[in-house]
């Protein structure tokens, strides 16, 4: 389901986690103007406001590929393993992941000390 939304964005990506907002220019995997891009995953995408280049573009996000919420690309929020998952199925199925995602989450969010008294 790719479309195009036009030069003026008429519709807003908000993400369900943190609350991310912002208008997007198309939702699909081949964004406009760009040729021989293909994303890995349907996403939101908007043209770069940083870039004078029109066929630069930012992805903005995407939907959790087990739970279908909408969420950024933002590490507190996404990981994008072969398929996009919102941190909150990332963590109820962490066990289903190659350990070195395992790992690398767990130097991310150490598991908090107890208090020393």
């Amino acid at each position: 389901m790719a479309q195009a939304i036009g030069e003026t964005p008429h519709n807003t990506f908000t993400c369900q986690l943190c609350g991310l907002s912002s208008p997007y220019t198309y939702y699909g995997q081949k964004p406009p103007n760009t040729r021989a891009i293909v994303l890995l995953e349907e996403c939101f995408v908007t043209r770069d406001p940083f870039s004078p280049d029109r066929d630069k573009f930012l992805v903005l996000g995407s939907t959790c590929s087990l739970c279908n919420t909408c969420v950024c690309v933002g590490s507190d929020c996404s990981l994008f393993y072969t398929k996009r998952f919102c941190m909150q199925c990332v963590n109820k199925h962490l066990d289903q992941f190659p350990s070195q995602i395992q790992t690398e989450l767990a130097k991310k969010n150490p598991s908090p000390r107890p208090a020393v008294s």
